[in-house]
């Protein structure tokens, strides 16, 4: 299949310097080695020279259509555009200012450098000495998770999506490497969860001022019926708001098993005292007398 066509379903047909760059690829791969080899059909590498050209001029590539159109799963396009990329001895780089400047968060660049040199020194003391020469932290990924990480801590919107077309990895990758820097730099890229004051919340609220008991102990009062019914609340207030709510169904729901069961004795009769039926007695009509008499 033509470049121009693959690149035209691809949505990159106005983009000439890209296909040009990814014919000079193509052509190059064919006179390097045999991607045949590798396992990657012509139409597979037509796609991932398109794709490292779009990375090379930062521009938009549609990886999942691009998978498609491969007829390979996810993980097997990406092993093959490993594959390629190391035979061409090409290498997708992403700097931090321009994605500071293409995102409009500019003011984030020198907290993403920071968290990703101090990423860097932990990473490599956690690992053995005879693994810390082959570590590459040169991948594009680890630049994207990081200026993503930095946007949230400091809530800024940043389309997750777009990161990931740019550094050209999987949503898989991309998440397992975020988790990665959230724990080992927590300081830098974590989020801290904020406590809420239960009274804050509107449905406890609400929960709280349905107890008349909790009425009375806000109210302070001196008497000890008052004091010992607040103390009951307080021990049902540590309770789950779930829990609470199925003992109170619990409650209503044996008051109404008391009602009817004390409706019931009333209303029943002695089974062991014989029942008598009552006795009918139809009146004769009277006898008309007749015309003879």
């Amino acid at each position: 299949m033509d470049m121009s066509a693959i690149a035209a379903r691809l949505g990159l047909s106005g983009s000439r310097p890209v296909i040009r760059k990814a014919g000079e690829l193509r052509r190059l791969c064919d006179v390097n080695f045999d991607s045949s080899v590798l396992g990657i059909g012509e139409v597979c590498k037509a796609i991932i020279c398109l794709e490292i050209a779009a990375s090379k001029f930062q521009v938009i590539f549609d990886r999942a259509e691009a998978v498609r159109m491969s007829g390979m799963s996810e993980k097997a396009y990406i092993r093959s555009f490993n594959a390629l990329q190391n035979g061409l001895g090409v290498k997708t780089t992403l700097d931090v200012r321009e994605l500071g400047i293409q995102f409009g968060c500019v003011r984030l660049i020198p907290f993403v450098q920071k968290g990703l040199s101090l990423y860097k020194e932990r990473f490599l003391a956690a690992l053995p000495p005879s693994r810390r020469a082959s570590t590459d932290f040169g991948r594009p990924v680890f630049t994207a998770a990081a200026f993503y990480l930095c946007a949230k801590r400091h809530k800024l919107k940043v389309d997750k999506l777009k990161l990931i077309d740019l550094c050209g990895t999987s949503s898989t990758e991309f998440t397992t490497v975020s988790t990665s820097m959230t724990d080992l730099c927590f300081d830098v890229f974590g989020i801290a969860k904020e406590k809420k004051d239960p009274k804050s919340i509107k449905g406890n609220r609400e929960l709280l001022d349905v107890l008349p008991s909790k009425r009375k102990h806000e109210d302070d009062s001196d008497s000890s019926a008052c004091d010992e019914s607040s103390d009951d609340d307080l021990d049902e207030l540590d309770l789950p708001t779930h829990k609470r709510r199925k003992k109170m169904e619990k409650e209503a729901y044996n008051d109404w098993k008391s009602s009817v069961l004390s409706s019931n004795k009333k209303t029943k009769t002695d089974p062991a005292k014989p029942r008598r039926q009552a006795q009918l007695n139809f009146k004769k009509p009277a006898e008309v007398p007749s015309a003879a008499n």
